[in-house]
């Protein structure tokens, strides 16, 4: 069997705060730049691609300029790249990574695998 698949590279802009069980500079609404990387592995379709890039970008589109806790319960980076997985994985689709990038020292990376 032969391996496929695609890699989809972007930004998004949006506003958070944290609860969390300690005093943080997070509990604070502020906002980061996110990078975010999605790898998307399957087989093609019957239009000889895997998923449209077309689809990741609307797909992450929809976090831009937004406060993500009107998105998320607890939106840390961790949470932000399950629901990023929940909103793209497509029945063709066996394996899902999406790495979310706060700055250029964290990320965050979460995988899914049918």
């Amino acid at each position: 069997m032969i391996n496929k698949h695609i890699y989809w590279r972007g930004e998004l802009s949006a506003a958070h705060s944290l609860k969390l069980p300690y005093e943080s500079k997070c509990a604070a609404l502020h906002g980061h730049n996110y990078l975010v990387e999605v790898w998307a592995y399957g087989e093609v379709n019957e239009s000889g691609i895997i998923i449209d890039f077309t689809d990741i970008k609307k797909t992450i589109k929809r976090y831009d300029h937004i406060n993500l806790n009107d998105m998320l319960e607890q939106p840390t980076a961790e949470n932000l790249a399950t629901k990023l997985i929940e909103d793209i994985k497509r029945p063709t689709l066996t394996k899902l990574r999406i790495r979310i990038w706060e700055d250029r020292d964290s990320y965050a990376e979460v995988e899914w695998k049918s």
